[in-house]
């Protein structure tokens, strides 16, 4: 928990820039609201801060009116405040303890019929006993002991309520949350450091506006108690106890309207000494409410007010829930994250998402546990393992193919080599050998793109399995065989793409290469021993009219040229970084 920071003297001459968000305090949390949206954020129990943002309705023309407005944004501001409590309820409190929203709902019920009780019934049954056994009749005196026990009770509730673990935490939050407004109103950078140097007071508080509140109340119910003593002579129903209760409930809208009047011309009338003297009370009153906020907290009252910020200056700009995250912002981290292959980071949420890397652009929000498994994958990647074992898939020539740490993951420059054996086949019905299949990537392009019977042959168990996973449903055959030890008959066309690293070179390369299996990448001394097995070999096993198509190391072609000129006419075919990848030996 971090230092807690000492309240400073308030001071509003300090102000630069005025703005009419406003706030309120939530579990764990705090809520801003603006002129077109709220923002919540709050501090889940894992420490992170989430983030919930909403549009408002656009105003109504009633609420230009005075006093309605003040009515309409009184009863605006409880459901919204209800809701946000509820929200940050389900987000700071763990699963099993969390209420029902049926209990929160039915509990906040009962808390307003109780604060209404207390403020309301109660100062009036205490004016209502004085009128009945002391037989006493003052109407000044009477309303000023009305809106004394009033005032009373509300500040006693505070500083008992305050008392309370649970309350002061919120009334901490209530701090950040002035703290970090005021911050705004100074013109300091909305930073942990600037935020806590300032007030935890301000003019605008839902404090200030109930001792307002208070103060009509007891104006407006004095004038009530006059009227009703003159009208009782007319009719006995104006000295009915009931009935003068209820018209005091019935003129809470007005009361409220009123005090949101004063509260509104206040926030915007310079300071000088008459304003100062009216507001000093609510002020004081803040001292109750309010308590000085850790450092955690001025940060998540921070990263709500920045939402609702950039929410009123964008209109276009979209909503979040909690536990979602802007998407354009977390690819970005993610891509940081991985500064030697930062494209990985886009693979990355392609696999998560589901979408093609052209369709990325039109994704806006992404949930935290996809963040959080995309963070899990580049850290996996960033210890050395390869792209392709950390999602267990990987793309070759538009086939999402399966793979693990059983077989060498597809390269594109084996691309090459399959689109080049699927131009040879055409529309003929070859027989065709893929010879160190490994998973399968190029039988399984053949075996989808061409009429060809597909034989896919390997020695390792391993890469078989895999193998037989890739190409199921594609009625290619899959066998066991070293090299040509375990194959039948002839075949129109050879592939191969087989282990062709140099041995003292393997330990050498990069760790994503070097957690492949071995023996799919060595070849021997000079890296060509598969292919003097294939040149002794192979024509055993082609056609006449045969073919053989191999990949081979970058500066390999020539010499496995020199190899297979026995068996026919090669030719060499480039990568697409120009580098000689195939070679193609026709009989």
């Amino acid at each position: 928990m971090a230092k807690k920071q000492n309240d400073n003297k308030y001071d509003t001459t300090k102000k630069t820039r005025r703005t009419f968000i406003g706030g309120q305090a939530l579990l764990e949390g705090v809520m801003m609201r603006g002129k077109s949206s709220v923002a919540m954020a709050v501090r889940a129990p894992d420490g992170e801060i989430e983030l919930r943002t909403e549009r408002l309705k656009p105003p109504s023309k009633a609420s230009k009116i005075p006093i309605v407005r003040g009515v309409i944004s009184f009863v605006s501001s409880l459901a919204v405040g209800i809701n946000a409590l509820l929200k940050s309820a389900e987000v700071c409190t763990p699963e099993e303890e969390a209420p029902s929203k049926s209990a929160t709902v039915i509990a906040t019920i009962f808390g307003v019929v109780l604060a209404v009780g207390l403020f309301i019934g109660l100062p009036f049954l205490a004016k209502w006993l004085i009128e009945r056994y002391a037989d006493y009749h003052d109407l000044v005196v009477l309303s000023v002991i009305e809106g004394c026990v009033r005032l009373a009770l509300f500040i006693s509730y505070l500083a008992l309520i305050r008392l309370m673990k649970d309350i002061k935490r919120t009334f901490m939050y209530h701090g950040a949350e002035h703290r970090t407004i005021n911050c705004y109103e100074r013109g300091l950078p909305l930073t942990v450091e600037n935020v806590q140097s300032c007030s935890t007071k301000h003019n605008r508080c839902g404090t200030t506006f109930i001792f307002f509140v208070v103060v009509f109340a007891i104006i407006v119910y004095a004038l009530l108690n006059w009227l009703f003593s003159y009208l009782t002579s007319f009719s006995s129903v104006f000295s009915n106890g009931l009935f003068a209760l209820a018209v005091r409930l019935a003129l809470l809208p007005l009361i409220a309207g009123l005090s949101y009047e004063l509260l509104r011309g206040l926030a915007m009338l310079p300071d000088n000494k008459f304003t100062n003297i009216i507001r000093a009370p609510g002020l004081a009153l803040q001292k109750l409410s309010t308590c000085i906020p850790d450092d955690d907290m001025a940060e998540v009252a921070i990263v709500a007010f920045n939402a609702v910020l950039e929410l009123d200056e964008q209109p276009n700009k979209g909503t979040i829930d909690f536990y979602e995250r802007d998407f354009a912002t977390e690819r970005k981290k993610l891509a940081d994250k991985l500064p030697e292959n930062p494209q990985d980071a886009d693979w990355i949420y392609c696999d998560i998402l589901e979408k093609q890397r052209g369709e990325l652009g039109g994704v806006d929000k992404i949930k935290i546990g996809q963040v959080k498994k995309a963070n899990e994958y580049a850290d996996r990647l960033l210890n050395g393992e390869p792209l392709g074992y950390v999602l267990g898939n990987a793309e070759f020539c538009g086939i999402k193919l399966a793979v693990d740490n059983r077989v060498l993951i597809p390269r594109f420059e084996t691309e090459v080599l399959a689109e080049e054996a699927v131009k040879h086949i055409g529309t003929s019905e070859m027989r065709v050998l893929d010879l160190c299949t490994g998973s399968g990537c190029i039988a399984a392009v053949i075996a989808k793109n061409t009429a060809a019977q597909v034989v896919a042959a390997d020695l390792s168990d391993d890469a078989l399995e895999v193998a037989k996973a890739n190409l199921k449903g594609l009625g290619a055959e899959v066998v066991k065989s070293d090299m040509f030890a375990g194959i039948d008959g002839k075949f129109d066309l050879i592939v191969s793409n087989p282990p062709y690293i140099r041995t003292a070179e393997i330990d050498g390369l990069q760790s994503e290469v070097t957690a492949q299996p071995r023996m799919a990448l060595d070849g021997g001394e000079d890296g060509l021993d598969f292919y003097r097995v294939i040149a002794d070999e192979a024509p055993k096993y082609l056609t006449d009219k045969g073919a053989i198509m191999l990949e081979v190391g970058y500066d390999q072609a020539q010499q496995v040229c020199d190899l297979m000129k026995k068996i026919g006419t090669c030719r060499v075919i480039k990568d697409l970084d120009g580098k000689d990848r195939i070679v193609v030996c026709e009989k």
